[in-house]
């Protein structure tokens, strides 16, 4: 049994941009699919297959359902990131046709959904005899998406044992089968080799050194914010934000294991850990940076503001924590608690600012604009807190709707529960691309 766990090609439109000499080059529309909560485009001034890695994130559910897939079934099984090669279709069409899969896993959410239908329907014509395994964020559509593309079977929820109950001879619509802490903590380490090993990386936050490794020390996140992807999709099934999300962490010995072999194998010399939430509870965070003072790299991680003790902060700068990714979403009180239902004190979040950048740590911030009954001055209210925090670095993006979020379910719902003041509304953008609607807002939020 051959198996290819892929990343395929997403490409997009060309433009022509000029620089400010006025001479002009093409620019081509580049996505970001696995391993990225809210998948999205961006431009990109070199073309398919002369592209050099840019700025993006390791595919981890991919990454660790293609060793287990190995483990549990015997199987011959590639891994394949046509997004971290930057290849062309062309390449990447010809590499399935010498090589004649017996199954393809593909990771797809809104954002790319109509792209990757059209890429399977190409595949499922130049590879008959390849059966399709979708997984991702998009299979909350569950058997409706079966009718969309000539799809084999689709996997919800993380999919280690759902891709493997395939490969075992299940087909149609495989159910969350989630992995238990005892799984988790014995299952392979997630995949990597000397091609891949150097082309995930994020710039921020700041003081990265490079060659960085992107890795999880947990599973899931308790809190439920309206647009956030992987706790209602990928692991948890909470489309509406009623259910209960679980947090699973890996154990000290395993991140040891795992993360002394990464450093030994391709000599990282910075370590960001990309969790849901990193800093959920004191003791985990006392467990990993125990982990990492034995591991000895610089590191930092995306973390809640007030998920643990404030005194922690210095122990993660002790082990070698040097910045951290703080999510804020907004920077109106009323919109946090009644839009994004995030619970997050914002004084007290800036306080956790001023306190980090006292320890000598960078901190990254992260806004989103355009949330459902959000009013422009609640957007800019969010303008005047970023620029008031003294950050050292900020995303600022479109609140993007993806399938199977509670944002998405308020499309079907008059309304959800313990998100008080969301409403579709006439000034309500309705889109799955947070670059594409951080552009609709522009004009708003330039006023």
């Amino acid at each position: 049994m051959h198996v290819l766990f892929s990343n395929p090609p997403w490409w997009g439109e060309i433009k022509v941009g000029a620089d400010p000499s006025g001479r002009r080059f093409l620019l081509h529309t580049a996505g970001i699919r696995a391993g990225s909560r809210w998948p999205f485009t961006f431009m990109i001034s070199t073309a398919p297959d002369y592209t050099h890695s840019c700025s993006q994130p390791y595919p981890f559910f991919m990454g660790y359902a293609t060793t287990y897939a190995a483990k549990m079934t015997g199987a011959h099984v590639v891994f394949r990131d046509s997004i971290a090669l930057r290849e062309s279709y062309d390449r990447y069409y010809a590499f399935l046709a010498q090589h004649k899969f017996d199954y393809i896993v593909i990771e797809s959410a809104s954002p790319s959904w109509e792209h990757d239908r059209q890429v399977i329907a190409e595949i499922n014509r130049i590879s008959a005899q390849s059966r399709i395994i979708v997984t991702g964020p998009i299979t909350s559509l569950g058997e409706a998406l079966l009718a969309q593309a000539p799809i084999y079977a689709c996997v919800r929820g993380e999919y280690e044992k759902g891709v493997t109950r395939v490969l075992g001879g299940a087909q149609g619509v495989v159910d969350f089968d989630l992995l238990s802490l005892e799984e988790m903590n014995q299952a392979p380490f997630p995949y990597y080799d000397g091609v891949y090993a150097h082309r995930y990386f994020d710039i921020n936050p700041k003081g990265q050194q490079m060659p960085q490794a992107q890795v999880w020390s947990s599973r899931g996140c308790p809190f439920k914010c309206i647009f956030c992807v992987w706790p209602a999709t990928m692991t948890g099934n909470d489309p509406d934000g009623r259910g209960k999300r679980s947090v699973r962490h890996y154990s000290a010995d395993y991140m040891q294991a795992f993360l002394v072999e990464l450093v030994r194998k391709y000599q990282y010399r910075s370590i960001y850990f990309d969790d849901d939430t990193f800093n959920l509870g004191d003791k985990h965070v006392e467990r990993m940076c125990a982990v990492m003072r034995k591991v000895g790299v610089p590191w930092s991680a995306m973390c809640r503001a007030d998920s643990s003790r404030m005194e922690l902060w210095r122990e993660m700068r002790d082990s070698g924590c040097f910045g951290v990714k703080i999510g804020f979403e907004s920077g109106n009180q009323t919109v946090i608690d009644n839009i994004v239902n995030k619970r997050l004190n914002l004084e007290y979040a800036r306080e956790v600012v001023a306190e980090l950048k006292r320890l000598g740590m960078t901190v990254h911030g992260t806004f989103t604009y355009g949330l459902p009954g959000e009013t422009t001055e609640q957007m800019l209210d969010t303008k005047r807190y970023l620029n008031s925090l003294g950050l050292d670095s900020f995303q600022e993006s479109g609140c993007a709707e993806i399938e199977g979020t509670p944002l998405h379910s308020l499309a079907s719902a008059s309304s959800l529960e313990k998100y008080a003041g969301a409403r579709l509304d006439d000034d309500y953008i309705r889109e799955t691309d947070g670059r594409v609607k951080y552009d609709k807002l522009r004009e708003k939020l330039n006023a």
